[in-house]
């Protein structure tokens, strides 16, 4: 198998989704519940989200941009409910040993 990107500058995506506002969140409220019940009586809310580190190959950083956008349009949220906000970065190319 023959890898695309590795001719390509590297780029990390680190991926924030969450729900949107308007969505319930049973497993944050459980969690809440757990964190009162320990005694973190001043906790007034838990929202449940996911964390994604994607590492992708891209020319510059506004493909890299879309490719992550799509990705997440089309896979990583969803979103009728959920909504995503991702950081990006430059990264040099792993060291092949």
């Amino acid at each position: 198998m023959v890898d695309e990107t590795s001719a390509l500058p590297q780029w990390r995506a680190r991926i924030h989704v969450t729900l949107k506002p308007v969505v319930l969140d049973p497993q944050g409220e459980a969690v809440l519940t757990g964190l009162r019940h320990l005694g973190f009586s001043t906790v007034g809310a838990v929202r449940i989200g996911k964390y994604l580190e994607v590492t992708l190959g891209a020319a510059e950083y506004e493909a890299a941009a879309v490719a992550v956008r799509e990705m997440c349009e089309r896979l990583l949220a969803n979103p009728v409910i959920e909504s995503y906000h991702f950081d990006l970065e430059s990264r040099e190319s792993p060291t092949r040993s």
